[in-house]
């Protein structure tokens, strides 16, 4: 029986990761983990692709089609399913998934922190600001698998999403923040692989230039998937191209937690 971090760098790009996150460029390397690229979903907007990446189903059939969609999500999706399995999940992540998971609309006190196992991120640590320092969600989601090891935790940090829309992709501010984001996720990555989690790492799009997303481009659409294991080796970079629908199931696989009949594509083998 696994447990799962899914650390989701928003507007991680697939090439400034690899160029850019060395330690886990030394994992890849070492076959401690592995890598695959993912072309995203459309279109390459956070909403839709949050739900996308935990429904296993394309925007226009879970219907979170924009930013602008505010509501609960209707579908199945890992959150929910988790939690229906008995398991615990947790998330240290921006507002959106409070209100696609938990309540809309989203209250900025009663909201910012949750310990309630009847909702379906049982334990949230939420915030509201793009630029709120990713350091200070790091050091959240450490808190919470230290004090309640959920079998499921989702890590999102803004910071890559704020320096690319700031400064465009093609800057020291955005490369330079895949290496800080790297450098400060290392120990955390080490100790949560020491508790029995599998750790994924990933992006819900990428970022161009001009610091847009939301078109049909590579650099808007091209993520990694790193995965690494609790225990054993990985493959290395295996020039691999999966989708973000696989996620979801590949997930709940992970956790022994029954795969939903809506998500249809396949899962990876990755245990």
């Amino acid at each position: 029986m696994g447990k799962v971090v899914l650390i989701l760098s928003d507007a991680l790009r697939y090439d400034v990761a690899v160029a850019n996150m060395g330690f886990l460029g030394h994992l890849v390397e070492s076959r401690q983990a592995s890598l695959y690229k993912i072309v995203g979903e459309l279109p390459s907007l956070s909403r839709p692709m949050y739900e996308t990446i935990h429904t296993g189903l394309p925007s226009s059939e879970h219907g979170i089609v924009s930013n602008s969609v505010v509501r609960l999500s209707d579908r199945p999706n890992i959150f929910r399913s988790t939690k229906e399995a008995g398991k615990t999940t947790a998330a240290a992540a921006y507002f959106w998934y409070s209100e696609l998971y938990n309540r809309v609309p989203y209250n900025a006190i009663d909201d910012k922190e949750v310990d309630d196992t009847a909702l379906n991120i049982q334990h949230g640590r939420f915030y509201t600001e793009d630029d709120y320092p990713d350091i200070e969600l790091f050091n959240s989601a450490a808190h919470l698998i230290r004090k309640f090891s959920p079998d499921y935790l989702l890590l999102h940090p803004m910071g890559m999403d704020y320096y690319g829309e700031t400064f465009g992709s093609d800057t020291k501010q955005y490369r330079s923040h895949a290496t800080y984001q790297d450098l400060k996720l290392a120990p955390l990555i080490m100790e949560w692989r020491e508790r029995g989690y599998v750790i994924l790492v990933t992006g819900d799009h990428g970022i161009n230039a001009d610091g847009v997303h939301g078109g049909t481009t590579p650099e808007q659409r091209e993520v990694p998937f790193f995965v690494i294991p609790a225990k054993g080796q990985g493959r290395g970079d295996t020039g691999e191209i999966i989708s973000h629908l696989q996620i979801a199931p590949s997930i709940l696989k992970l956790l022994d937690v029954p795969i939903p009949s809506t998500m249809k594509h396949g899962s990876l083998s990755l245990d």
